[in-house]
């Protein structure tokens, strides 16, 4: 354990404002915050896009000098070694380096931006060993791999001689807080260190960032828009809201006691899980300061939409001289589910399940294997490509990244409209009279029709995407982790609209998502993807309420509640290691068996390895 006789604050920001210079003059990134970080505690800061969290922690380690912002005032003091505190503002260059990765360790958002791709993981977390701590190749070799184990990565001594492209997104995040901890740094900034990754290698990393707190005394300063991770996490919580601190106090302070209004309803916007318990039916949420629509439980129909059988989607692997096919990857494996008119069907499942595939090749986007897709009695998989863009008419996607799916020419008008000019459904006013009626049902201004996608935040970019999912009047819509990337608020108010949208047009979701919460709040019925196939699928109800297969168990296990009082323990979580999907050319694939375990609950009893 570090010495921590001296008590006072590792560091602390006082008065920081940041300005960018940009063509129309200076823009404040943060005006006035003013916080401590006391040795082993962790403060976590939240707050939406573009509130000032991540710049704060980028004016700290002095790096938000090299993306265009200047500090322009404040003091950012920091205590060395209990000697002397010293102000990070005013310290020249050849310090900075000194403690920068040595006195206080940044974890990114992106591990893949954060890596040198040019690099193996073992050269990329010695350099930093060598260079602050003078250590020789063979002991920065030996601390490398304490590290890896430290944050359990399997068959550390082979991935040291591995690049990060040959990592997966969990595995490179752990780099990433290897090389953070390697020096053993005083103050640890954690940059939304688990919003790319699924449930499951959060609740790992976030148990493992605190067990190295509690065991080494690092402090840690911890940004994320999440509230469930925060109440997960934090000793004390900082509430930012464009550029300023508007409240700060302990975690259950403002869990239970939140002062000021921008706090309520962030609280108020976050999807509890287990809120639905003992409902039958989706129901939108209530936002605070929203107009009260009032929305019914969106009942649907039992009439089917759209049947899937023995769907499987599987990528071939090229090798050898001849370029033969050595080996597929199974994506998507004998899967088989209906979704009703005006009903939700939700997909869960950890990265490379095949959930994303699987959306894909319901509308051929990705050419199936085999098997059976039958929507609203059209046999999809026998048309050919003129028909099936015929057919395209009644299924639209919303990808996950709006701002990839839309076109950064084009004014955000003539992309809703684009749909309806390459069908031919309407002409002339009346197009002009659709897009407008479609940017008032995602509620965005009409001004924003002569807007380009650049000019909108994520949230609204995300509502251009649906208003266009929804030109031609699509009986369904797939929606690709829609909501995944965006802020809480703006996520809350999206599922809402799409909930809406649901009910007054009769139209039937499949949604895919790795966000249990959400899934709970959408959803009719949950289908649980692992490896490829449905392991559990029923109603929302006996999915979340009564959940039987022992990988949907743990996935529940590892969604962390929006609640300081229910933290998850480091002992609850057991994962297996997700086996690779791909298999020998000639591997024959057993079939998917189920067990109806009550009507409509169904569990697969093929062995799937979990």
């Amino acid at each position: 354990m570090l010495d921590q006789t001296n008590s006072g604050p590792i560091a602390q920001i006082q008065g920081l404002r940041v300005e960018f210079q940009t063509k129309d003059g200076p823009v404040v990134g943060v005006e006035d915050v003013s916080f401590d970080i006391n040795p082993g505690e962790t403060v976590c800061v939240v707050g939406e896009s573009g509130s000032g969290k991540s710049v704060s922690s980028l004016s700290l380690m002095r790096l938000v000098e090299y993306g265009g912002g200047e500090i322009a005032g404040g003091r950012l003091l920091f205590d060395r070694d209990g000697k002397d505190q010293i102000d990070l503002a005013q310290t020249d260059g050849a310090d900075m380096r000194r403690i920068r990765g040595n006195e206080i360790g940044m974890i990114f958002q992106e591990p893949m931006t954060a890596l040198n791709p040019v690099f193996t993981v073992g050269r990329q977390l010695t350099e930093g060993l060598r260079l602050h701590k003078g250590l020789s190749k063979a002991q920065a070799e030996a601390r490398a791999l304490e590290l890896m184990t430290q944050v359990r990565i399997p068959e550390p001594e082979a991935r040291l001689k591995q690049y990060p492209h040959e990592l997966s997104g969990g595995m490179r995040q752990r780099v990433v807080i290897a090389m953070a901890l390697a020096c053993e740094p005083k103050l640890l900034i954690a940059d939304e260190p688990t919003t790319a990754l699924d449930v499951t290698i959060q609740a790992e990393i976030l148990a493992l960032m605190d067990r190295l707190k509690r065991e080494t005394g690092t402090a840690v300063m911890f940004i994320t828009h999440d509230m469930a991770v925060v109440a997960q996490m934090a000793d004390r919580v900082v509430v930012m809201f464009r550029g300023n601190k508007v409240e700060e106090g302990s975690v259950e302070e403002i869990f239970e006691n939140p002062q000021h209004p921008y706090t309520k309803a962030l609280l108020a916007a976050v999807p509890k899980l287990g809120e639905m318990t003992g409902k039958p039916y989706p129901e939108p949420m209530k936002l605070l300061g929203s107009k009260d629509k009032q929305i019914e439980p969106i009942k649907g129909s039992d009439e089917v939409l759209l049947k899937v059988r023995n769907l499987t989607t599987r990528f071939q692997v090229k090798g050898g001289f001849f370029r033969r096919t050595v080996a597929n990857v199974h994506a998507v494996e004998d899967l088989s589910f209906d979704i009703n008119k005006g009903q939700t069907l939700s997909l869960v499942g950890e990265s490379g399940c095949g959930k994303s595939t699987a959306g894909r090749s319901i509308l051929r986007l990705v050419e199936p294997m085999r098997g059976e897709i039958d929507l609203a009695g059209k046999d999809i998989m026998a048309l050919n490509q003129g028909d099936l863009r015929t057919a395209r008419l009644d299924m639209q996607m919303i990808f996950q990244d709006p701002f990839a799916s839309l076109n950064p020419q084009m004014q955000l008008a003539d992309q809703v409209a684009e749909p309806i000019h390459n069908y031919g459904t309407l002409k002339g006013q009346a197009v002009n009279d659709r897009v407008e009626m479609l940017f008032d049902r995602v509620e965005l201004p009409r001004s924003f029709m002569r807007r380009f996608p650049h000019e909108l935040s994520g949230g609204q970019r995300q509502r251009v995407a649906i208003a266009r999912a929804l030109a031609l009047n699509p009986k369904l819509i797939i929606a690709d982790e829609a909501v995944s990337a965006l802020d809480v608020s703006v996520q809350a108010q999206v599922l809402n609209l799409m909930m809406e949208l649901q009910s007054e047009l009769d139209l039937s979701f499949l949604f895919i998502s790795h966000d249990m919460a959400v899934v709970e709040r959408v959803s009719h019925h949950v289908g649980v993807m692992y490896l490829g196939r449905i392991v559990e699928i029923g109603t929302r109800q006996q999915v979340f309420e009564n959940p039987l297969h022992s990988y949907t168990q743990a996935l529940m296990k590892a969604v962390p509640i929006a609640d300081p009082r229910k933290r998850k323990d480091e002992k609850d979580l057991n994962f297996k290691p997700i086996p690779s999907p791909i298999h020998p050319a000639k591997y024959d694939a057993k079939p998917s068996e189920y067990v109806e375990v009550e009507p409509g609950h169904h569990l697969l009893i093929t062995d799937c390895g979990y």
